[in-house]
């Protein structure tokens, strides 16, 4: 359990199409202070609606279940809902699941053997605005973009991504991207950067817009991918 709640209440809703584990996760995240389950969803197709019905800060989304993907739902709740960040839990880490949800816009991705702190924490993570990627799916999605650097068939409405080397970028907007494949969250950026939390935040958007990725976790992704490459510097 986390010692540091925060004052307000995180709103999460949950997605799984097996009863028990949705269950059972909502009991479990329900327990904890400061945060409140909105809902919970069989689908994919439920999942968006209960979404724009309740606006969670974040949804906690299984992969394969039946009428619809979650990486579909993932998708489609990004796109449409801003304020709301979807955390991928799932049994499933083949190359192709992981890329695809990445490309969707999950912010993170998770096993469904991580503990319950972890868990928790990668949820609030999230909604502060960091990603998180486990470090053997890291590996797996920087291999696979180093492979395909276009999106698979299965994630073909998402906007095409341009190859990292590419991009122009700043000698700040450098070294911002450096610290993000170090995996330095947005306030740890700040501090080694000697700027404000916001002025970061503003450095990662435009970063983002540079590389037309969807997430912070692609993001870090890509910044992985310019590191193994070649120089962040241009």
């Amino acid at each position: 359990m986390s010692s540091n709640p925060p004052s307000f209440a995180l709103k999460v809703l949950v997605v799984d199409d097996q009863p028990l584990i949705r269950r059972g996760l909502a009991l479990t995240l329900a327990a904890e202070p400061g945060i409140d389950i909105v809902g919970q969803a069989a689908d994919g197709e439920e999942a968006i609606a209960l979404a724009h019905r309740h606006r969670p800060d974040i949804v906690l989304m299984d992969l394969k279940m039946p009428r619809m993907s979650g990486v579909a739902a993932t998708r489609a709740i990004t796109d449409e809902l801003p304020g709301t960040q979807v955390v991928v839990l799932t049994t499933y880490d083949t190359d192709e699941l992981v890329f695809d949800a990445i490309r969707a816009g999950a912010q993170a991705y998770l096993l469904k053997d991580a503990t319950e702190e972890e868990l928790i924490e990668t949820m609030r993570a999230v909604h502060r605005g960091e990603s998180r990627l486990q470090p053997q799916l890291a590996r797996k999605v920087l291999e696979e973009l180093r492979r395909t650097p276009v999106p698979s068939a299965t994630a073909s409405s998402a906007p095409r991504a341009r190859d990292p080397q590419d991009a122009t970028f700043t000698p700040q907007e450098s070294r911002v991207l450096e610290l993000i494949a170090q995996g330095l969250s947005n306030r740890e950026i700040a501090q080694a950067v000697s700027l404000a939390e916001g002025t970061v935040k503003n450095y990662v958007s435009r970063i983002m817009e540079k590389l037309h990725v969807r997430s912070r976790t692609e993001l870090a992704v890509k910044a992985l991918q310019r590191r193994h490459g070649g120089d962040v510097g241009h």
